[in-house]
């Protein structure tokens, strides 16, 4: 099976229903991604598929095949994504393990809805559980992003139109 995971494509040797989070972390050695609760209860495993938030633990390897997969190393080449750059500013993490997949979900927000309201905010994170209760501080850094991703999407489609 041929998968493409942040633009790079992989050929796997794997069983399709294999569970999209192992063949990312086990198989390419990518652990950005988190296990959770592997019921697709929690978050943690999300990633992009065609630029839709998914569980990955819940997508099999063969859903993936012909679509692109983005995990968190791949949301942005050098890590500075604004929603990154928010979870810093915003100290969001404590545990950190979650957090990941908050990102994802994040993203895929943004990326749909460049200024989501509160509620908006509330119903695509609902299914992002974080232990630790980060909730408040995830909301700011969510509408901080919001408020520089349309400076980080021109930038980043002027550099790919420079080198192209």
């Amino acid at each position: 099976m041929q998968i493409t995971v942040n633009g790079s494509t992989h050929q796997l040797d794997v069983d399709e229903d294999m569970p999209l989070l192992w063949a990312l972390r086990d198989e390419l050695n990518m652990t950005g991604t988190k296990f959770g609760c592997g019921k697709g209860l929690c978050g943690a495993c999300t990633i992009h598929l065609d630029g839709q938030a998914v569980r990955s633990c819940l997508t099999p390897v063969s859903a993936a095949v012909g679509k692109s997969i983005t995990t968190i190393e791949g949301l942005s080449k050098d890590g500075k994504h604004p929603l990154q750059k928010a979870w810093i500013e915003h100290g969001v993490p404590q545990c950190g393990y979650c957090q990941c997949g908050q990102i994802m979900s994040a993203a895929a927000l943004l990326a749909r809805n460049a200024s989501p309201s509160d509620t908006e905010i509330d119903n695509a994170m609902s299914g992002n559980l974080c232990r630790c209760g980060t909730y408040p501080r995830i909301k700011i850094a969510i509408k901080s992003a919001a408020s520089q991703s349309a400076a980080f999407y021109n930038a980043d489609r002027t550099a790919e139109e420079a080198t192209s």
